[in-house]
């Protein structure tokens, strides 16, 4: 005779010591989990300017550049002195150790909060940033009067 097993058994993984440990958890460790993005991102634009050379790797290193460290808009990109690009990117460390704090406090305001809710929040942060990058630099290739990429 064989037994059936529940429909959602395999879906749901049980809490390891109960929802507060969890949240807990979440709390604790989801502002260093913030800097993923900054690296996947940061990641992208370096191969990109590194294993092309053209006005398309360009556009995609100076957008998921500035993504990854907003600074770099603060320290004049790609205008600017390239100088204060190192410092313009550890300056945006800790914004995005903000945005991993204010992503995990989202993600727990349930009594049930998972890391898919933690993840969640912190794309719709991320795509916050990345839309307010490009607006950024639209308008400063405007102002300026120059093309972002020559």
């Amino acid at each position: 005779m064989s037994r059936r097993q529940p429909a959602d058994e395999g879906r749901s993984v049980p809490l390891t010591a109960g929802p507060r440990w969890y949240r807990r958890r979440i709390r604790t460790l989801g502002p260093v989990f913030g800097m993923i993005p900054m690296v996947v991102l940061g990641a992208i634009a370096l191969a990109a300017m590194w294993l092309a050379d053209g006005r398309a790797s360009g556009l995609i290193g100076l957008f998921f550049g500035a993504t990854a460290a907003p600074g770099l808009l603060v320290a004049g990109a790609p205008f600017g002195d390239e100088s204060t690009y190192p410092l313009a990117v550890l300056a945006s460390v800790p914004f995005w150790l903000l945005l991993g704090f204010v992503a995990a406090w989202r993600a727990t305001r349930r009594p049930i909060a998972s890391w898919n809710d933690y993840s969640r929040e912190l794309l719709y942060l991320t795509a916050a940033v990345a839309v307010g990058v490009s607006i950024a630099l639209v308008v400063s290739a405007q102002v300026v009067g120059r093309s972002l990429v020559l």
